[in-house]
């Protein structure tokens, strides 16, 4: 695999936009607000969305729309939720309506993603008024890829995007994506959209294996807040012009092609705890040493989950304390007497504690080490082989700032 450019038009026959529609006035001039996506040729589809049992109409209308396993666009907008919202439904399925008939593709090869206030009428009608422009201003290449993924951002303060290009099947392919997650991040696939586009040839069945499984070990592993969204969608399409022999069982190309979508996903999923609202660290907890992949991983979110834990990543605090707290109330069952904590990064490691007592540290050390950019908190028990990595961010007073006045 080798990064590449391009984003979502990295994969052969796939063409993106965005442009600003006025959906709310209120929000900057200058802010693209309406992206559109679309390939060349039907593409086999799937989805994992939001467990939050209060689910925004695009989620339950896209969750319809992917029961057969077939999609070619997307239509996604930031600014208003169309969660919980006067005529949610009926809004939805006319934007779904809307692009069919703008692009000539069938109805039931739309979806339609929405991120935003929750609760407000999304007005459906700036969207109708601007689509024509949008569609005109399809285009396969990264500026459209560009414009699409700066479309779909809140409070996002940088665009998320990757794209690689790899071999599968004695075939060229690529992949591509772009998620948008600042806050309300925590989820159970946060406000997080993410879509991502290949020209490998998968089946619809193989592609649903191999985002379920990817997406359990990145986008389930991060939290910014602890708040799940109501809005959480991850799409991919793949529309097979890569030529490859189509991936319908299990195997090497199988393998393959998941990795370059693991990659993909890994990617945007650490990008989205970086970028967390406020954020001034990215906080990496890895767990190693456990009896199974699930304890660690239940162990490892506990951590990135506690506000004190966050606190003292802001403050370059090494309370070690807190990260064996953490552990404590997580649920998971194991000998505190046999964890050992440090801290690590860039500028050093500092072991904490061991066998769950503390250790004798250099404070002046601990807090070179706390002070770069991504801290790694490095847990390791006596129980086995298996480990999982989870990712957070710090908490700030900036979180609140952003919080406090979000909806006005």
């Amino acid at each position: 695999m080798k990064q590449v450019p391009g984003g979502l038009c990295a994969a052969k026959g796939f063409a993106a936009a965005g442009l600003r529609a006025g959906i709310k006035p209120s929000s900057p001039a200058d802010k693209n607000d309406l992206g559109l996506l679309v390939s060349e040729a039907s593409c086999a589809a799937a989805g994992v969305f939001t467990t939050n049992c209060v689910k925004a109409a695009p989620v339950l209308l896209d969750m319809e729309q992917l029961k057969g396993g077939k999609a070619r666009a997307v239509i996604a907008n930031s600014s208003i939720a169309n969660a919980c919202a006067p005529e949610g439904d009926e809004t939805a399925r006319k934007e779904l309506a809307l692009v069919s008939e703008a692009l000539d593709v069938p109805a039931s090869e739309v979806l339609v993603s929405s991120t935003g206030v929750i609760g407000v009428r999304l007005n459906v009608e700036a969207i109708e008024a601007a689509l024509p422009a949008l569609a005109e201003q399809l285009s396969p290449t990264a500026e459209g890829s560009d414009a699409f993924a700066k479309a779909i951002m809140t409070t996002d303060t940088v665009k998320k995007e990757i794209s690689y290009e790899f071999t599968v099947g004695g075939k060229t392919a690529h992949i591509g994506g772009v998620s948008k997650g600042s806050g309300m991040i925590h989820p159970q696939m946060g406000t997080m959209l993410c879509y991502v586009t290949t020209d490998a040839a998968v089946s619809a069945e193989l592609l649903e294996k191999a985002l379920r499984d990817v997406v359990g070990k990145t986008f389930n592993r991060i939290s910014v807040d602890g708040d799940m969204s109501t809005n959480d969608t991850c799409i991919v399409l793949a529309n097979g012009l890569a030529e490859n022999a189509c991936i319908a069982a299990e195997g090497e190309d199988y393998e393959v092609f998941r990795t370059a979508l693991y990659e993909v996903c890994l990617y945007l999923c650490r990008l989205m705890a970086k970028d967390g609202e406020g954020a001034t660290h990215l906080m990496t907890c890895r767990v190693s040493g456990a009896a199974d992949e699930a304890k660690a991983e239940v162990l490892g979110k506990s951590v990135i989950n506690s506000s004190l834990t966050k606190a003292a990543i802001f403050g370059a605090d090494a309370n070690w304390g807190r990260v064996l707290c953490a552990m404590g109330y997580s649920g998971a069952d194991f000998d505190p007497e046999t964890v050992d904590i440090a801290f690590a990064s860039e500028a050093g490691r500092v072991p904490v504690c061991e066998n769950g007592r503390g250790l004798d540290f250099s404070e002046e050390l601990a807090k070179k080490v706390l002070s770069e950019e991504e801290v790694i908190i490095d847990i390791r028990l006596s129980e086995g082989t298996a480990e999982a990595t989870c990712w957070g961010c710090d908490l700030t007073y900036d979180y609140v700032k952003i919080n406090g006045d979000y909806r006005t």
